[in-house]
């Protein structure tokens, strides 16, 4: 019975970075709460699934709003079009969206992200040999999508070792916790101790996200 569950649900893709196993046993060396923290979540890494258009769609989607509630939202959207991608949201119509549970607002960055993807102004296929802060240029372009979204999404989706997403509270909040004893912690206090992770941060981030709290977060 349950092999029949399992085999009628969707196949997603999720991958795994390669350099997983070298990036722990770099931070462990370098750094004494990595190697506190790293044994604690045993095989657990760092996943991406579903393509760089759903995966923004869905960024857009959860803006300020609950988890659940994005959840929500994300599953009637998602049904409108045949299938998800950035021509057939374009054919959609703004009541249909409205009705999902979509603001006025996010309908706009919706149309604005299939309108940068559908006429190449993002450039996917070069993105595997652009550096970091050339993808984050064309990211923040699209309206809806800040530099934290942009480095989420270098992170999550295209699995970027080294990224550093200093706006992050949980980052910060880790930080304090994890090195200041819970002492207030500034931007240039939190790469300083983010030197010791390089070329590896994010995957002393996502280590630091575990601390506070253990369940892994996917885009």
């Amino acid at each position: 019975m349950n092999a029949t569950r399992k085999a009628a649900e969707p196949v997603v893709q999720v991958a795994t970075p390669a350099y997983w196993e070298e990036a722990c046993r770099h931070l462990a060396k370098k750094d004494r709460v990595m190697k506190r923290l790293i044994p604690q979540f045993g095989d657990a890494c760092l996943q991406s699934r579903g393509d760089a258009f759903t995966t923004l769609a869905r960024s857009i989607v959860g803006q300020q709003i609950s988890v659940k509630a994005a959840q929500t939202v994300w599953d009637r959207f998602e049904k409108l079009p045949r299938k998800l991608t950035a021509a057939n949201v374009l054919k959609l119509k703004v009541d249909d969206m409205r009705a999902a549970g979509l603001s006025a607002r996010k309908i706009e960055y919706l149309v604005d992200l299939a309108l940068h993807f559908d006429s190449g102004a993002v450039h996917v296929k070069a993105w595997e040999s652009m550096d970091d802060e050339a993808i984050i240029a064309e990211l923040v372009a699209i309206r809806g999508i800040g530099r934290w979204t942009a480095e989420m999404f270098l992170i999550f989706h295209l699995m970027r070792p080294d990224v550093l997403p200093l706006d992050d509270i949980g980052l910060i909040n880790g930080i304090s916790q994890n090195y200041f004893s819970g002492d207030p912690v500034s931007r240039s206090d939190a790469r300083e101790v983010a030197d010791a992770w390089a070329p590896y941060r994010s995957v002393a981030t996502w280590y630091i996200w575990r601390s506070l709290d253990p369940l892994p977060v996917s885009y």
